[in-house]
């Protein structure tokens, strides 16, 4: 199960919905996130100017608990095949999501989001509604 940068925000919010950490903690699959992910946390907490704190609080408590998947040369591939399809429908797919699909195809998970609208354009790939 691939995380979605929402959720990673959401399960590190002091309001997070109780059901989001017991649906987490149910989830039998290995739980990992996207290096693309990661970038767009960065980015928001650095556009924030968030605090050392706050940026420590996720290298801390949520990075170690998660695998990382890269954008590789076979996610590359994936990406411009779906990115042409999506093109030729008339449905394009913001860049970073369409990082996201190629590496969740390429790794055969689903992706845990709440923007499931954005991700259930890509043929093949499972989407979960997790803020839902």
């Amino acid at each position: 199960m691939i995380l979605d940068s929402d959720v990673l925000i959401t399960l590190l919010d002091p309001r997070c919905p109780r059901v989001l950490t017991e649906r987490l903690a149910a989830t039998p699959d290995v739980v990992c996130t996207t290096s693309i992910c990661w970038a767009e946390i960065v980015y928001g907490l650095m556009r924030r100017a968030a605090s050392q704190r706050l940026r420590a609080r996720y290298e801390d408590s949520l990075l170690p608990a998660l695998e990382v998947l890269s954008f590789d040369k076979l996610s590359a591939e994936t990406y411009g095949e779906i990115r042409v399809r999506l093109e030729c429908q008339g449905t394009p797919l913001d860049e970073a999501d369409l990082m996201i699909a190629a590496i969740a195809l390429r790794h055969d998970l689903p992706i845990a989001t709440g923007n499931v609208r954005h991700f259930e354009r890509v043929p093949g790939l499972r989407v979960e509604d997790w803020l839902g």
